[in-house]
């Protein structure tokens, strides 16, 4: 009698070695803050190259804390930052000139959701990419300018599992996304590399079961 497992599909997770579509690299802009952060072995190279060595091939720079520049919201700043992030994202494989860049305050909300007036040399951010082109002006329009990478239902099940948990009453429940093909309860599954084969007896996405047979889309 195979294992059953109650499978819970997740949209969104923070583990970027698995599950993520676009990195989104946040830079302070606060002097000493980014020079720290693109120095050697600064987080701002670190996570960088991390996003590009998973896999993750779209990206998003936002040059955060834009209050605390000297003058506050300074053009210059954030003009060194885009070059100096640029040439780096480039060097490890980047296409730059499809990378947004948006310079935000998240203390006081400007450029994430709505154009603020307070950096009105900023003219909005453009990128250049095989699928399609884009401008914006805030990082909510760089979001939503993410092209969702193919996932085609035709193939055979692959699902990358980022948390196995154990739970009283319910069983095993794998924690992962449909890359591709298309996932069903009762149906069987294997394991690799250990090759173990269970039975899916139930499919749930923040904790609200899926009827039918689940497929990887796309939810914005």
């Amino acid at each position: 009698m195979l294992p059953s497992l109650m499978l819970q599909v997740t949209v969104i997770s923070s583990k970027i070695r698995l599950l993520a579509d676009c990195a989104i690299l946040v830079v302070a802009a606060g002097t000493g803050e980014f020079e720290g952060g693109i120095s050697k072995n600064g987080q701002t190279r670190e996570h960088a190259l991390l996003a590009y060595t998973m896999g993750v091939k779209q990206m998003i720079v936002v040059v955060n804390k834009m209050e605390t520049t000297e003058p506050p919201y300074s053009y210059g700043r954030f003009e060194e930052i885009k070059t100096e992030v640029s040439a780096y994202i480039k060097k490890i494989g980047y296409a730059y000139k499809g990378v947004a860049f948006v310079p935000i305050s998240g203390w006081d909300g400007d450029n994430m959701v709505e154009p603020t007036e307070k950096m009105p040399w900023y003219k909005g951010w453009s990128i250049e990419r095989r699928e399609a082109n884009a401008s914006g002006k805030t990082l909510l329009e760089a979001l939503d300018a993410i092209v969702p990478p193919a996932r085609p239902t035709d193939k055979p099940l692959r699902l990358p599992l980022s948390d196995v948990y154990k739970i009283g009453r319910i069983g095993t429940v794998a924690v992962g996304r449909v890359e591709t093909g298309v996932l069903k309860p009762n149906m069987v599954v294997s394991f690799s590399p250990s090759n173990l084969q269970a039975e899916v007896k139930s499919i749930e996405m923040h904790h609200e079961p899926l009827d039918g047979q689940y497929e990887r889309k796309t939810h914005r």
